[in-house]
């Protein structure tokens, strides 16, 4: 069996929420714990943290396992979903699972797959965990897929949780209020394990700590110790209980990580508590070099200079609305946007956020969840958003850089799967 085979028939054998959407989803926990089991429960062998949250889950992941690889530990870190390869979803120190390993897990446990049937975010979640164990990781930093509560790494009793920012995503499976998405988020809490909450929602942070207390969880709002402030692009300022504590000129420049920096940091804190030694200059290093310590990409991610091109994943209205926040902040002259939406979210309610001063090339991705372009393009002009049509975005791409000057601004939003087929990333 090659790799592709061998990845050809996770996605395809095992449905994929990412390529099928909600009917790809086993939304239960019976299933991930049998196929554990099996592999001799190699989860119950990892100390982990584990993060949940609608935006900057991500983000927070990566720097996290950042930090603790400049402080010298052996790391592991799962998040999803990919943008180019797989295995970029399973990586130790930076380092992406090997493709041969890959091909031999599912050799290995075909029978098995055959028999229970799990779906694809299910076993690539047991590969992580059975990837970590058997490499003897000091830690693992462990993303949340979808929700908390049912979401299939919720079978791990992690040293910390975090829950960054709640917002509108995936409705139709966590509930359509801010409380309900809340209440599924919050079930990544266990008795007697610190959670942080990265930044206080007046709407819902009271489902976090009637949670917490309801298990004896300690709960920590990280705003209340840390805040952060951007006094020009790139530079960050980080004070701690209002006092100055680091600056920071990081790779992941977006607006969007002075929301996260607060729990990121708070959750190192409890680790420390812990025993870990975390120092300031280790969170220096790891938060200002994230993305090359893990291989992050696209988070606001610069792929062109004169004129600029940025890519970034923001693809629900609290993401898209940042992004485009700190577009207008930086675009000197005119705004050009590639986009692509899936056809199941608020569709309407993003495309109100968008500048109608911009001008739009409108795509989809290859992927059946994707709205496609020429409907995408009538929903737009509805609206008055105007623009042209593209094959995909990379077509669209080189449309804008025909029309654009030096000093305006290329943005590709909207969807990961959009950003995954830029070729120049």
């Amino acid at each position: 069996m090659t790799y592709q085979e061998a990845v050809d028939y996770l996605i395809n054998s095992l449905p994929d929420f990412q390529k099928y959407g909600q009917s790809a989803l086993n939304y239960e926990l019976g299933k991930i714990k049998e196929l554990l089991r099996h592999m001799g429960n190699p989860h119950l062998q990892l100390k982990c943290v584990h993060i949940a949250g609608t935006n900057g889950k991500g983000s927070s992941s990566h720097m996290i396992a950042s930090v603790l690889q400049a402080a010298g530990y052996k790391t592991g870190l799962y998040t999803s979903p990919h943008l180019k390869n797989f295995t970029e979803r399973i990586r130790i120190n930076g380092i992406e699972i090997p493709e041969k390993e890959v091909v031999e897990f599912v050799g290995n446990y075909h029978d098995l797959m055959e028999t229970l049937k799990p779906s694809f975010f299910e076993m690539t979640t047991a590969l992580a965990f059975y990837h970590f164990a058997s490499e003897a990781v000091d830690y693992a930093v462990i993303e949340v897929g979808l929700g908390g509560r049912l979401d299939c790494t919720n079978v791990i009793t992690p040293l910390v949780s975090l829950i960054t920012n709640i917002s509108f995503d995936h409705m139709a499976i966590l509930g359509n209020t801010l409380p309900l998405i809340a209440q599924e988020k919050a079930g990544i809490i266990k008795s007697k394990i610190p959670v942080v909450i990265s930044e206080r929602q007046p709407e819902i942070e009271d489902v976090f700590k009637e949670k917490s207390a309801s298990i004896a969880a300690p709960i920590f709002f990280a705003t209340d110790y840390y805040s952060c402030t951007i006094p020009n692009f790139g530079v960050f300022e980080i004070y701690k209980n209002n006092q100055p504590y680091l600056t920071l000129q990081p790779e992941l420049k977006s607006y969007y990580q002075a929301k996260n920096l607060p729990g990121v940091l708070r959750t190192l804190d409890q680790l420390e508590q812990l025993g870990l030694n975390i120092t300031s200059a280790h969170r220096k290093m790891g938060l200002e070099n994230t993305v090359r310590l893990t291989g992050l990409k696209g988070r606001w991610q610069q792929i062109h200079q004169d004129p600029s091109i940025i890519c970034d994943t923001a693809h629900n209205e609290a993401g898209i609305q940042e992004a485009l926040l700190q577009a207008k902040d930086l675009v000197k002259n005119r705004l050009f946007i590639i986009t692509a939406i899936v056809k199941d979210k608020e569709v309407q309610k993003i495309l109100a956020l968008f500048p109608k001063e911009a001008q739009y090339l409108f795509c989809a991705a290859n992927n059946p969840r994707m709205l496609a372009a020429e409907d995408l393009f009538v929903k737009a002009k509805n609206i008055g958003l105007t623009g042209v049509i593209c094959k995909d975005v990379n077509e669209g791409i080189k449309i804008a850089r025909s029309k654009a000057k030096l000093d305006d601004l290329i943005l590709v939003l909207g969807s990961n799967f959009l950003i995954a087929e830029v070729e120049e990333l």
